[in-house]
């Protein structure tokens, strides 16, 4: 069964979404996010773990359960929420996203659940939460684990009975709504250490979906590499070639602390300076694990060859370093590393170092054909 075919159809109803996600294959762009979804292609990759994750989404949307999404920040948890509410019964009503985080601490209720009139000084009028104006869709709670334990309890009143009440308001109201959580933070320990409730975990967390880190799934970074540089080039006008084979390999070499969004923001950088360097840079230059060669399956390897590789990626590293600190001149570089000018061009080009240099924003001379 395909997402496509996975849908059922859901009677028209009025869409009071903060954002909706386009159809598989498509792309939109709106205010709330640089990228609402991208195509599956691009969303679930090649990787054995990011297939066995469409499989579960498949069979998830068209239930109405809640759904509990974990994964380091950035690994694209918002991204996957808009894909279980369009590919569900209610993908024409609202999707309606709640940053936990992000709302101060006594406001909170008042946003979630809504307040009637005269409930508090300043409350002239009656307000629907968000709660409410998810009615018929999915409500998505990104970083739940913010919530406080008072907000948990009522959190856990809306899943069980399905009712919530608003703030200064005399009886329940009744809501149909689906609730999607994310987070970024182990749930269990955070109940170990009682900032958590136990029995609100176990009803967000009927099916969860784990999503894996960039650095895990270093097979997709060539496609999402490709879709966001085309989706760039595109929003700032500015045409630009596919990244260099040297400069993929850094990037599936490199740890991606920040995950998808990291390489999103090189992908914008790359795109506006319309140069490698600055990828280059921020790869090479100090975050890149260490040196790790590939085993064979036999555990043969030449320690000749190898420490030569790591010696080479050492130095790499320590020019590109001395490079930044002379704000790309090479000259002054080569005599601060104490080589000739030749030596040093010739060792940009084995490291791979992109063919121009970008110092304050202005392109460069050619330094070598990468």
């Amino acid at each position: 069964m395909t997402l496509a075919q996975g849908r059922i159809q859901a009677p028209s109803i009025r869409t009071v979404a903060v954002g909706t996600m386009t159809r598989p294959g498509t792309t939109r762009l709106n205010a709330e996010t640089n990228l609402s979804v991208p195509p599956d292609q691009v969303v679930f990759g090649r990787s054995d773990a990011m297939r066995s994750i469409r499989q579960k989404l498949e069979k998830v949307a068209v239930a109405n359960i809640p759904v509990l999404i974990q994964g380091e920040s950035g690994t694209g948890k918002e991204i996957i929420a808009r894909m279980i509410h369009t590919h569900s019964p209610w993908e024409s009503g609202p999707f309606v996203k709640v940053n936990c985080p992000a709302i101060p601490g006594t406001l909170v209720e008042s946003e979630l659940f809504g307040y009637e009139k005269g409930a508090f000084t300043g409350a002239n009028g009656t307000k629907p939460g968000r709660v409410e104006l998810a009615q018929n869709g999915s409500l998505f709670l990104d970083e739940i684990a913010e919530l406080e334990p008072g907000l948990q309890a009522k959190l856990l009143q809306l899943l069980q009975d399905g009712q919530f009440c608003p703030i200064g308001g005399q009886e329940d109201k009744q809501i149909e709504v689906r609730v999607i959580c994310a987070t970024n933070r182990n749930l269990e320990e955070e109940i170990e250490q009682g900032s958590f409730r136990q029995d609100l975990y176990y009803r967000i967390n009927v099916v969860n979906i784990q999503l894996p880190s960039l650095r895990e799934r270093a097979a997709d970074i060539p496609v999402i590499c490709d879709f966001l540089r085309q989706v760039y080039s595109e929003k700032f006008n500015r045409p630009t070639r596919p990244l260099s084979s040297r400069k993929m390999d850094m990037m599936q070499r490199y740890h991606w602390p920040g995950n998808i969004r990291e390489l999103e923001n090189l992908i914008k950088r790359y795109v506006i300076l319309g140069s490698e360097d600055a990828i280059a840079v921020e790869l090479s230059a100090g975050n890149a694990p260490s040196f790790i060669p590939d085993i064979p399956v036999n555990g043969s390897i030449s320690l000749k060859k190898v420490t030569r590789q790591a010696m080479r990626e050492f130095e790499s590293k320590i020019i590109l370093k001395i490079l930044q600190a002379h704000n790309w001149n090479r000259k002054r570089a080569a005599n601060a590393l104490n080589i000739s000018y030749r030596a040093l061009l010739y060792k940009l080009k084995e490291a791979g170092v992109p063919a121009r240099k970008v110092a304050n924003g202005h392109r460069g001379p050619e330094l070598s054909n990468d």
